[in-house]
């Protein structure tokens, strides 16, 4: 049976934080100037140049880096939006205006690749091995121990994905609904301290996560780690609720949770739902995401999708490591495989090939 790891009060901070990460939704939604970037028509020019260089060259997709896709101008304004922005600002930026409207799927793959290469290495996705991620539905059930809600038409609620920086491509919209939502997760941490200290603490313990089926080599199927955690001068937050919660249905080793550390989690899930801290945003084709799991909890609606395949809602997917991403704690390692920045997160089984796929499978 898995044990509790407690943090020492001394290990919680005692005063709220007064940092740009703390964001409230109704704020920002007020000043979309500080998080939605458009793309400039020289911008999109400098990626176009990028495409044609990487098509022209027949570079691998593997090979896809800051050399092999130059963005003059873009480049270095996007490792200024991830020094100043992403990893010790609000810990989120949306670019709009990718022209996926004109590009093959393989062109938009190589665009966001190119892009995403400038903030960081690529992570496995999954235990298939998918370096692209791809986020459709694909019909299946979620009451399957093995199914990750991203694969279907279902609500998911706020979570952190097992990288530092998660991004998004919107190629095609859902007929209605599916909507992104995010929240600093150290806004929460604030709210917690203001309104139920008495719980806060709970959420410094280790709490068993399921995998979903997705079992790295001598490890369990579920995960021990705190949902914050203070480390390196830094809160940190992972969290995925649905999966802790299918870990105490599923493992009957997996330690149990007690009456306190429920209250901790719905309090937790409840603030995460709670009008003005949140924000959402609806993803147009061309928009591009990236989040900083570490101070970043997202979701997104239910929706209802097109009846033809070929309208069907679709994101492309990255799982991005930054060389310069901040100390992680040790108890991170089961999960991220290890915690040297530009070298963790992801998902990595016995099975698993390291791979680029241009459909979801």
């Amino acid at each position: 049976m898995s044990a509790r790891i407690s943090a020492s009060e001394s290990d919680i901070p005692s005063r709220p934080f007064e940092i740009e990460a703390a964001w409230r939704g109704d704020a920002l939604l007020a000043e979309p100037a500080r998080w939605l970037h458009q793309l400039t028509e020289a911008e999109i020019a400098e990626v176009d140049a990028a495409v044609a260089t990487v098509k022209r060259a027949g570079t691998a997709f593997d090979r896809i880096s800051p050399a092999t896709f130059p963005l003059p101008t873009l480049g270095p304004r996007l490792q200024q939006i991830l020094e100043r922005q992403i990893l010790h600002g609000l810990g989120f930026w949306l670019a709009r205006g990718l022209p996926v409207e004109r590009y093959s799927i393989e062109e938009a793959a190589i665009a966001y690749l190119g892009i995403g290469s400038h903030f960081g290495s690529f992570r496995s996705q999954n235990a298939k091995g998918h370096l692209l991620g791809h986020v459709r539905d694909l019909g299946l059930d979620v009451r399957n121990a093995n199914v990750r809600y991203y694969q279907t038409t279902r609500q998911l609620e706020y979570h952190t994905d097992s990288c530092d920086i998660v991004g998004l491509l919107c190629l095609k919209r859902a007929k209605s609904g599916g909507e992104s939502r995010i929240v600093s997760s150290v806004t929460l941490f604030n709210e917690m301290l203001r309104r139920r200290p008495d719980l806060l603490s709970e959420l410094f313990h280790a709490f068993p996560t399921d995998r979903r089926g997705e079992v790295p080599p001598g490890m369990q199927p579920w995960f021990d780690v705190p949902v914050f955690n203070w480390y390196g001068g830094h809160l940190t937050t992972i969290y995925v609720g649905q999966y802790i919660r299918s870990a105490q249905e599923n493992f009957a080793a997996a330690r149990r949770l007690t009456d306190a550390e429920r209250e901790a989690l719905d309090f937790l899930d409840a603030l995460t739902n709670e009008p003005g801290l949140n924000l959402q945003m609806t993803m147009v084709p061309g928009d591009m995401q990236f989040l900083h799991n570490h101070q970043i909890l997202h979701s997104r609606t239910d929706f209802e999708d097109w009846p033809e395949p070929e309208r069907k809602r679709h994101l492309l997917r990255l799982w991005i490591a930054p060389e310069a991403g901040r100390a992680l704690p040790p108890s991170f390692a089961p999960r991220y495989g290890s915690v040297t920045p530009g070298d963790r997160g992801g998902i990595v089984t016995s099975q698993t090939r390291l791979k680029f796929v241009l459909q979801a499978e």
